[in-house]
């Protein structure tokens, strides 16, 4: 019951320390909303572009192409070919990912190597390109030399980490 409750007690707390001190609440909310929509003014462009990219990737079935050519090196590594598309959408939409994640496991089920790796993949690996853009775009970072490579390396670890994991248990 005091878990449910602690949200409303932080909030009417800090409102009536700030009252209390003679703070303007309502005035300080709408800095903060302010300073939201200007984040938001900044990082929208860069969303857009990701969405459009990712819908053209997936239409074009470029992805299956790609699933095919890699089918090879997936083989030599332990990733399943058919969870090739999802390695490409995973660093640039975790949305995108989860429907082809929900795909895969219908194709082939939920408790398939294919689908449990799926799972696990997705759990284990991070949006990369919408995170950065996010973050460095909300922090005015516009140079993100080592950011991106070392980001895609660490997912790429937890695709092979999460085949491994998989077959292994």
């Amino acid at each position: 019951m005091i878990w449910q409750l602690s949200a409303p007690l932080i909030i009417l707390g800090v409102s009536l320390y700030a009252v209390l001190r003679g703070e303007d609440i309502f005035g300080g909310f709408i800095e903060g909303a302010k300073d939201g929509l200007r984040v938001l003014y900044r990082i929208v462009p860069t969303l857009v572009t990701l969405l459009a990219a990712i819908t053209m990737l997936r239409e074009s079935r470029a992805l299956d192409a790609f699933a095919e050519l890699c089918r090879p090196l997936f083989a030599l590594i332990g990733i399943p070919a058919e969870c090739a598309p999802l390695l490409i959408i995973r660093p640039f939409s975790g949305s995108g990912a989860l429907a082809m994640g929900i795909e895969l496991m219908a194709e082939h089920g939920v408790d398939s190597q294919i689908g449990r790796t799926v799972a696990v993949m997705l759990g284990s690996t991070e949006t990369t390109f919408y995170a950065v853009s996010v973050i460095c775009g909300a922090a005015g970072v516009t140079k993100t030399r080592y950011i991106i490579p070392a980001a895609l390396t660490a997912d790429f670890a937890g695709y092979i980490t999460a085949a491994a994991a998989v077959r292994w248990l």
